[in-house]
């Protein structure tokens, strides 16, 4: 079957049963209230049609369309459906198909068994968990991580429970909102931005993340009284902000050289053949004061070797050895430090190999200039010599070579020779000699 297809007749599938859903699930209807009932979905496992939160169940009425003349109207609470007791008949108004139960209570669960069919519904009376909150000022005990709110007044937990008895929480929907920075690594900037922060319910104080950057921190909910078009809103006080962040990059500056060996290393860690330079950036939040680049030979930090407190700083690692970068920063107290990932850089042994032979002007491309092969050398003459003594060529960067010239033209084919003096990031030292053979020659 063509897959196009097959998905269509599944959401077509998915949407009949949704209105199926909709056609036979239970409900009730309210009277007697001075805002709307809001509904909430429960949890799909514990046995309930619907839950109803009601502004005041005070003079309050619920109505139930039945589909037999056959209903009953029992009572539970948290003990679950297991312990309903019956409603007298008495409390409930017949109209048609219509049952109305009169001066209802709140919190509490109700089953109505309507023939064959039992529906389970719950109802939470708002008056008993009010929404409170008036002020909200920052405490004394917020860090680096995580900021501290205290609040005036409360918003306390709502639970429903299950026909089985198990209780479930109503998620409020209260909201922090507050202007922080937002790292943006490709444009290497922080943006301000407001964030906005979920909680189900407040019990005195709230705890959210620290903001980047000096903010107001305005607390508004909860969802219930938004929907009944009586928001309540609070902001603190000015928060001058201690938490510090940075974004940094960390780079090797390559060097495309044909004749440079590279060093057996993993491959997360930078470096290879000295002299190696690494390039260091960083940028900084706006609480960050005092901030260094710190440059060890050791993994824990324990002995640093080199601080840097430029931004953007390059570094030359000349020595063999492994060696670790990272990035700190910190409020102008001390308080709050941040700290990067750690970046490794090995430095490998050096090497120095001298081929005897070339054959310039002969294939253009292939093997028309005489090269060291070499890796992790920090300093480097070399010195090439006819027969009669003299130099015909001279280079102090390993990467460069000899194109068999010497005053613009090409020597005759035949035996020349070089001297080396260099030394690597090692410590050892080169003091080489030896033959060039330049052969077929054109």
């Amino acid at each position: 079957m063509n897959i196009s297809l097959l998905r269509h007749i599944v959401l077509l599938g998915c949407l009949f049963v949704s209105a199926l859903m909709q056609i036979h699930g239970a409900s009730l209807t309210f009277s007697g209230i001075s805002r709307t009932a809001l509904s909430e979905t429960p949890n799909s496992s514990s046995g309930l049609d619907a839950i109803y939160v009601l502004p005041t169940v005070s003079n309050a009425s619920a109505s139930y369309k039945a589909s037999t003349q056959n209903v009953k109207w029992l009572k539970w609470g948290m003990q679950g459906a297991a312990y309903a007791t019956e409603i007298p008949a008495s409390n409930i108004i017949k109209s048609g198909n219509s049952y109305t139960l009169t001066n209802i209570e709140g919190n509490c669960g109700y089953t109505i068994e309507d023939g064959s069919s039992i529906h389970y519904f719950w109802i939470v009376d708002y008056s008993t968990h009010p929404y409170s909150v008036s002020a909200v000022h920052v405490d004394d005990d917020s860090d680096c991580a995580m900021t501290s709110l205290r609040t005036e007044g409360t918003a306390d937990r709502i639970y429903y429970y299950s026909i089985n008895a198990r209780a479930y929480e109503i998620d409020r929907d209260i909201h922090i909102s507050y202007l922080t920075l937002k790292s943006d690594s490709e444009s290497f900037t922080f943006n301000q931005v407001t964030t906005d922060e979920s909680v189900a319910y407040i019990n005195g104080s709230i705890h959210v993340p620290s903001p980047l950057c000096d903010t107001y921190f305005k607390v508004s909910g909860d969802k219930f009284m938004s929907a009944w078009g009586v928001p309540m809103e609070c902001i603190s006080g000015y928060y001058n902000t201690s938490s510090v962040e940075a974004i940094v990059n960390v780079m090797q500056e390559e060097r495309e050289n044909d004749n440079e060996q590279s060093a057996d290393m993993d491959d997360t860690a930078l470096g290879g053949s000295a002299p190696c330079d690494i390039s260091m950036k960083a940028v900084v939040s706006d609480a960050a004061i005092f901030h260094e680049w710190q440059i060890t030979s050791d993994p824990s930090f324990n002995d640093v070797l080199l601080r840097a407190t430029e931004l953007d700083y390059t570094h030359t690692f000349s020595e063999m050895g492994s060696y670790y970068i990272r990035f700190m920063c910190a409020d102008a107290s001390g308080k709050c430090e941040w700290y990067s990932d750690t970046y490794t850089v090995f430095i490998g042994e050096s090497r120095l190999l001298c081929p005897n032979a070339f054959s310039p002007n002969a294939s253009p491309g292939v093997n028309d200039k005489w090269k060291v092969s070499y890796r992790s050398l920090i300093s480097f003459e070399c010195y090439i010599f006819n027969k009669w003594g003299v130099k015909v060529a001279e280079f102090k960067d390993p990467a460069q070579g000899w194109d068999g010239k010497y005053n613009g033209k090409f020597v005759p084919a035949g035996v020349y020779y070089y001297v080396i003096k260099a030394e690597g990031a090692d410590g050892v030292k080169y003091d080489l000699s030896g033959d060039i053979n330049i052969v077929n020659y054109k």
